[in-house]
């Protein structure tokens, strides 16, 4: 049975590594879905810039449609987007990164109707802290580029190890950043034909929230 599939793509280590185990569940990815915001310039979700996920898209060789949407019109955006996939890649399945979030969980099913696919939700409730000691083991190099102001702007930048999550541990910070403590940019993993090299030009505290100016090298 062929399982074409889109991958909710935000950059970071959750939606790849969902992917990953996707692809070992046996659905075969054809394109890659983020959504930038109003001006088309960042990924709403963890502020990278559009030059990087594409450079992602192509480590991967695969397609990613990119669409610019406030929160206001996300999910009629989104679902509209998942429309146009679906034809256009003869999709059934969408792959979302989500691990225990409920809420997102029951989003993700409902847009996912909407447009006639199934949601897939490969990472969901596993433990947290052994499920991104997994990503690393798994090969995947990912980057802080977002953190709350509890974690502060000394962690933007750091590539996450499994000392680094013992420290965010100690700090009372969720090792997998479920919760929103902290954001990822993915640099390499098992699925890319190369190392994605950026450097961070500045730091930005916006609404009790750090991001990272990303420029690919």
């Amino acid at each position: 049975m062929i399982k074409n599939s889109l991958c909710s793509w935000s950059g970071g280590k959750d939606s790849c590594f969902a992917l990953m185990q996707a692809i070992q569940q046996g659905y075969s990815p054809k394109v890659l879905l983020n959504v930038l915001n109003e001006a088309g310039k960042i990924s709403r979700s963890h502020g990278i810039p559009s030059a990087i996920l594409h450079a992602q898209a192509n480590a991967a060789d695969l397609p990613i449609h990119l669409i610019s949407s406030s929160w206001n019109d996300y999910e009629v955006n989104f679902t509209e987007a998942l429309s146009i996939l679906k034809e256009q890649y003869q999709l059934s399945y969408a792959v979302f990164g989500d691990i225990d979030l409920q809420p997102h969980r029951d989003w993700e099913e409902k847009v996912c109707t909407y447009a006639g696919l199934t949601a897939v939700l490969p990472l969901w409730q596993q433990e947290r802290k052994k499920l991104v000691l997994q990503m690393l083991e798994a090969g995947i190099v990912t980057m802080i580029v977002s953190c709350n102001e509890i974690m502060g702007e000394r962690f933007i930048g750091e590539i996450i190890t499994p000392a680094l999550v013992d420290e965010l541990e100690a700090m009372g910070i969720d090792a997998c950043g479920e919760n929103g403590e902290y954001h990822t940019l993915v640099l390499y993993c098992p699925l890319f034909e190369n190392r994605i090299h950026v450097s961070v030009n500045n730091k930005l505290l916006h609404e009790k929230y750090w991001f990272s100016e990303l420029e690919i090298k």
